[in-house]
C-alpha cells in the first residue's frame, strides 16, 4: 500500500479503498469519480453539526464550545471590518463561511483514510468562482452600470478622460485582471494544499523509519492548512476592499500585489 501511495503521489483514501474492493458493483467501483464531492460533502456535514450542536443551548454565560465560536466570530468581524470599514462586516458572514469550509477542507486530510478535497483544482476553482460573481455582483450593485464601468477605467477624470484610448486601455487591463484573479487565487490554494499531500505520500511510503519526519511534516502541513485559508480569505477581502473602498484604494493596492 505504501509503494502504491507513493506511485500515485497520494495516500489511499476509504472512497479509492472501497472503489478498489469492490470493483464488480458499478456503482461503488464509480465512487473513486466523486471522492472530492464526497469528502466536500463529509466536511459540511461535520460542520453543519459542531454548528447546531454550539447554537443548540445558548446561555448569557457561554459554555466552552459557545465561547470558541463567540470568540472566532468577533476576532473575524473586527479583521474584515479592519480592512474594509464598517460596511465591511456585511461580508463577515461569507467570508467567514469560506475560512471555514477551506481550513476544514484543508485539515481533513491530516485524518486517516481522508483527502483534503482542496488538493483538486475543480473544488479551488469553483470556490474562487463564488468570490468573483458574488464580487462582481456587489461592485456592480453599489456603483451602478455607469460608476462599475467607470471603475473598470480607473475613474479617469480630465485630460485623461478626454484621451479616450488609456481610458479604453485601463478598462481592458482591468477586464483581463479581473478574470485572471479566479485563476490565480485557486491554483495558490489548490498547488500547496496538493504538494503537502504529496510529501506526505513519499514520506508515508518510508515505512516506519519515516514515521518521526512524517509527523513533523503532519504538523507543517497543519500549520500551511490554517494559512492557505487565511490566504484565500485576506485575499478575497482585499479584492472586496479594491472595487468598493475608494479612499484607501492606493494603500490596498499595494498589499494586493
Amino acid at each position: 500500500m505504501a509503494e502504491a501511495s507513493v506511485a500515485s503521489h497520494e495516500l489511499p483514501n476509504i472512497v479509492t479503498i472501497i472503489s478498489e474492493h469492490f470493483k464488480d458493483i458499478p456503482v461503488l467501483r464509480n465512487l473513486s469519480h466523486y471522492e472530492n464531492v464526497i469528502f466536500s460533502l463529509i466536511v459540511i456535514a461535520a460542520i453543519s453539526l459542531i454548528t447546531i450542536v454550539a447554537s443548540r443551548r445558548l446561555r448569557m454565560i457561554p459554555g466552552r464550545l459557545q465561547s470558541a465560536f463567540e470568540m472566532f466570530v468577533g476576532g473575524f468581524d473586527s479583521f474584515i471590518c479592519g480592512i474594509l470599514g464598517p460596511k465591511g462586516r456585511r461580508f463577515t458572514p461569507f467570508i467567514g463561511t469560506l475560512f471555514i469550509y477551506i481550513l476544514s477542507m484543508n485539515l481533513i486530510s491530516l485524518v486517516p483514510f481522508m483527502k483534503a478535497p482542496t488538493s483538486n483544482w475543480s473544488v479551488t476553482l469553483a470556490l474562487a468562482l463564488c468570490v468573483f460573481v458574488y464580487l462582481q455582483y456587489t461592485t456592480l450593485k453599489e456603483l451602478g452600470l455607469l460608476g462599475f464601468v467607470d471603475h473598470l477605467m480607473g475613474k479617469p477624470r480630465g485630460i485623461l478622460a478626454a484621451s479616450v484610448v488609456i481610458p479604453l486601455l485601463m478598462l481592458f487591463l482591468h477586464i483581463i485582471s479581473e478574470l485572471v484573479r479566479p485563476i490565480s487565487l485557486s491554483l495558490r490554494l489548490r498547488s500547496n494544499i496538493w504538494g503537502d499531500d504529496m510529501l506526505l505520500a513519499v514520506l508515508a511510503g518510508f515505512g516506519l523509519k519515516g514515521v518521526p519526519l512524517l509527523l513533523f511534516n503532519m504538523f507543517i502541513a497543519a500549520l500551511a492548512a490554517v494559512v492557505q485559508a487565511s490566504v484565500f480569505c485576506l485575499l478575497t477581502t482585499i479584492y472586496f476592499a479594491l472595487a468598493l473602498t475608494r479612499e484607501e484604494k492606493a494603500d490596498i493596492r499595494d498589499i494586493g500585489t
